[in-house]
């Protein structure tokens, strides 16, 4: 019995440890000034939020009132989600990204999705929606 509670909580412990713990990229290019916040469209706004271990790239995204929002997710180190839950957006590996009209003003917590590790509880960011 002994034997098999420490088989189950090595595997979570290796679960926990690797889906943060993908490899740093040698060199990465540096972001562009825009290339992560939202910009306008004419159909809308983007917002591309790249994760990376224990961490968005921005602590808010900013986008105007009653426009089409298209979120995008990058995951450059680990595996991450984005979860906005008042605008109904769930995005993972399988979906990196949505479109939703951001029709009410104030500011929601945009949370990792996917536990991702030690760090996850505290990865969060804020999407801005103003007028």
């Amino acid at each position: 019995m002994k034997r098999m509670i420490a088989l189950a909580l090595a595997a979570c412990l290796v679960f926990a440890l690797s889906a943060c713990g993908a490899k740093k990229e040698e060199a990465q290019a540096p972001a562009s000034n825009g290339a992560s916040q939202a910009t306008s469209a004419a159909a809308g706004q983007e917002v591309k939020i790249v994760a990376s271990n224990y961490q968005f790239d921005q602590a808010e995204y900013k986008v105007k009132k009653g426009e089409n929002i298209t979120v995008t997710l990058e995951n450059k180190q680990g595996m991450h989600g984005v979860q906005i839950k008042e605008f109904n957006v769930s995005l993972d590996g399988s979906k990196k990204s949505a479109t939703f009209k951001a029709d009410k003003e104030g500011t929601y917590d945009i949370v990792c999705s996917v536990p991702c590790g030690s760090g996850h509880m505290s990865m969060k960011s804020k999407l801005i929606v103003e007028s």
